[in-house]
């Protein structure tokens, strides 16, 4: 039985684990939804009552049959690498190869479904409460005299982005800003805007959760810093245990999402609190298990060799 992982030729995370899988003598094809059509291809006929499907990528032939899992990490847009391509050739692509894809019995990693809704910041939001995290008071608008109002409640809040720094070559980078006082908040029209009040922290926790193992880390924060995704702290990441008060909303997130992979990020406060900020249902370990030494690269791989049911 084969692994299909889903990725760009650049994902280095990926590659840790691709290496896992290699030195377990495990079948997988790597593929890059960009490359289809041209670069890979694919094939899907209707027989009987169900397809009988087969990918080609990387000189590797894999039937839908052979599958044993699907690895989602960092895949292109399909056709995007095709020549000629247009928005209706991704769109046909993309009907093509999920659609395939949908039609199989291989587990994972994660479903695309429940993996887009997860990106949702107010819907994760909404299911970390749910779920018993701490989560920071929150608003997103497009009002000025509203967001004007949370910040005179809350004192000091910081402006953060909902979906991440644009794709843009060269890349864009969006950190985590406090806001200044009497800051003027006549831009907020211009888009949805996102604000939170600003936790005062010791240290940021990344929670790394692959089919219910969790691996934590835990790096110390630099005075008065806001993002620790960005600027030297001083500090490098060391394995930290996962309280029971944090595991158990962690695996109720987790079922509610409908997720076997995620990334976790919390602040600690100077009380030892854990605040939840956010939820990457396709977030990057390789940093913290290159720092760390923890075995997350081999849980992916153990998960996605493993026998066993199909399910999201």
């Amino acid at each position: 039985m084969t692994v299909l992982v889903l990725t760009s030729p650049q994902d280095v995370t990926a590659d840790m684990v691709v290496a896992e899988l290699h030195e377990r003598g495990v079948p997988l094809v790597r593929l890059d939804p960009a490359d289809l059509p041209g670069g890979a291809d694919l094939s899907a006929e209707y027989v009987h009552g169900d397809f009988h499907c087969y990918l080609s990528a990387q000189g590797r032939m894999v039937s839908s049959r052979a599958l044993r899992s699907v690895w989602v990490r960092r895949p292109g847009e399909p056709a995007a690498h095709a020549p000629g391509t247009s928005a209706w050739l991704g769109a046909e692509t993309g009907q093509a190869l999920y659609g395939m894809l949908y039609s199989t019995t291989a587990r994972w990693m994660n479903h695309p479904r429940p993996a887009a809704q997860a990106r949702y910041k107010p819907w994760q939001l909404r299911v970390a409460h749910h779920s018993g995290f701490a989560v920071p008071p929150t608003l997103i608008t497009t009002f000025p005299r509203v967001a004007e109002e949370f910040a005179e409640r809350y004192g000091r809040v910081v402006v953060k982005s909902l979906s991440g720094p644009p794709r843009t070559d060269p890349p864009v980078a969006l950190p985590t800003t406090l806001v200044e006082p009497g800051a003027d908040f006549a831009g907020v029209a211009a888009g949805p805007t996102l604000f939170q009040r600003y936790v005062p922290k010791r240290a940021d926790v990344r929670l790394t959760c692959v089919g219910g193992r969790l691996f934590a880390a835990r790096k110390a924060s630099a005075e008065g810093q806001v993002d620790g995704r960005y600027g030297d702290t001083g500090h490098a990441w060391e394995p930290v245990g996962v309280p029971d008060r944090i595991a158990r909303p962690v695996r109720e997130f987790m079922d509610l999402a409908g997720l076997v992979y995620a990334a976790f990020d919390f602040a600690e406060d100077a009380e030892g609190l854990w605040w939840f900020l956010e939820c990457n249902q396709g977030g990057q370990f390789g940093f913290v298990e290159l720092e760390t030494g923890l075995p997350i690269a081999g849980a992916v791989a153990s998960w996605l060799a493993a026998p066993g049911p199909a399910h999201t």
